[in-house]
């Protein structure tokens, strides 16, 4: 199914396409995202953004029914929550949010703990050859549901790596959220159980996203993601 979203006084539409399936919102390679010049973009960043990417109401509709499809699968049994630091944390408490407006007043709730762990596998703009994983001990994971809420997956290889060392504390199941995740030929097929938007392989940053730790400060509501440009390359 098609829902085509067009501005008020131009021809030209943004085009989302809604994958019923595997329940995402798959934006393609030609939408080329709204111009800056709309938000309220801060000025030591301005030179080095190109175009806001997803609005931030986008987003955090999209993430209340990420939180109601994960409830319907998870919420018979205690949850764990667990963040992957840094860039998930903004991404990690909307979702909590929701979650616990649902625990809250829904006619039955479970305990929802949370964790963190930290992985590093970037380097500038690239893959580092070697994954760490820091975290608190995990021991508590044992018999419980897990979720994990990471903010962007590309070829899965790091998620693969945390949910190998998570399986060790036999949690009693484990589910992955992301919310965003790149079409890219270098992915071997990995995709998690929630999705929120499926984007083309581009670098994004804002909503806690980062570039060498720039631009997580992009925390404005009137926008999130946003499309670095090359000037933005040599921060």
């Amino acid at each position: 199914m098609k829902k085509t979203v067009t501005k008020t006084g131009k021809t030209a539409a943004l085009t989302y396409w809604v994958v019923i399936n595997c329940k995402t919102i798959l934006i393609k390679d030609e939408d080329s995202g709204y111009n800056k010049n709309l938000f309220c973009i801060p000025k030591h960043y301005e030179e080095d953004i190109e175009r806001v990417f997803i609005p931030h109401g986008l987003i955090l509709d999209r993430t209340e029914r990420l939180a109601r499809d994960i409830m319907q699968d998870m919420g018979s049994h205690h949850i764990v929550a667990l963040c992957v630091l840094k860039g998930g944390y903004k991404f990690f408490a909307d979702l909590l949010d929701h979650i616990k407006a649902l625990n809250q007043n829904g006619d039955k709730s479970v305990p929802v703990t949370v964790d963190f762990v930290k992985i590093k596998s970037y380097c500038n703009d690239s893959p580092t050859e070697k994954i760490s994983i820091v975290g608190e001990e995990l021991s508590a994971l044992n018999g419980k549901n897990v979720l994990v809420v990471e903010d962007i997956i590309e070829t899965g290889r790091t998620m693969k790596a945390l949910l190998s060392k998570l399986k060790d504390y036999e949690p009693k199941m484990i589910k992955v959220v992301s919310l965003l995740i790149k079409m890219t030929n270098r992915s071997p097929g990995y995709r998690p159980d929630y999705i929120g938007f499926e984007i083309p392989d581009k670098f994004v940053v804002g909503y806690a996203l980062d570039y060498n730790e720039y631009f997580r400060d992009l925390n404005v509501s009137t926008y999130e993601c946003c499309v670095l440009v090359p000037t933005g390359e040599c921060k």
